[in-house]
């Protein structure tokens, strides 16, 4: 398996809003985002990566076909519900850069990547001075019905990447489950990974 990763320039961004927002879709599908999409609401959500001046998008290309994707931007560029809590906090919301999604079909997996768009959007991060990353990741109980057994959360990959838990902060985004009639709000906690400027 021969797999390309790279930054897409602002115009395939445009170009590939369809294919970004159905990969999307299907990995957000599983567990623990269990994301019942929307094409249209999800072209919507892509247009922060085109018209956002600091947005990057990161794509991993299988010859011409899009099987990967990470996205960041300034926090202060990305949807409010995600900067809130930092203001709230009286942490400068320009101090930080977003990542937003990392999103990979699953055949794709544990070929490293996942690391790759780590790489690639610290490399943006330094490119336009941050020294401090953040994501978030939805909260989900430990004994969700819908859970797999097999499951295995990302924790340990973050914590390798450099990346630990911001205790007591949290945001709250709303979408449609897999099988609900209607949105809901779900918890969403937040990483973090400063970098070392000493040297």
């Amino acid at each position: 398996m021969t797999v390309t990763v790279r930054r897409l320039a602002r115009g395939e961004v445009e170009a590939r809003i369809d294919d970004l927002a159905a990969l999307r879709i299907e990995v957000f599908r599983a567990f623990p985002y269990l994301y019942d999409g929307d094409a249209g609401y999800e072209r919507d959500y892509l247009t922060t990566y085109v018209k956002g001046p600091g947005a990057v998008v990161i794509g991993a290309f299988d010859g011409e076909a899009l099987v990967g994707a990470a996205t960041a931007s300034p926090l202060g560029e990305h949807h409010g519900e995600f900067a809130a809590p930092f203001g709230e906090r009286g942490l400068d919301i320009d101090d930080f850069f977003y990542f937003g999604e990392s999103v990979l079909k699953e055949g794709y997996r544990g070929t490293g990547i996942g690391v790759r768009f780590f790489q690639e959007r610290e490399r943006a991060a330094r490119e336009q001075n941050f020294v401090k990353c953040v994501f978030s990741a939805v909260v989900r109980p430990v004994d969700h019905p819908m859970r797999p057994g097999d499951y295995v959360p990302l924790d340990g990959f973050w914590r390798k990447r450099g990346y630990r838990r911001i205790e007591g902060l949290e945001t709250h985004y709303s979408w449609r489950d897999v099988g609900a009639d209607e949105a809901s709000e779900k918890p969403m906690e937040y990483w973090i990974k400063e970098f070392d400027t000493s040297t």
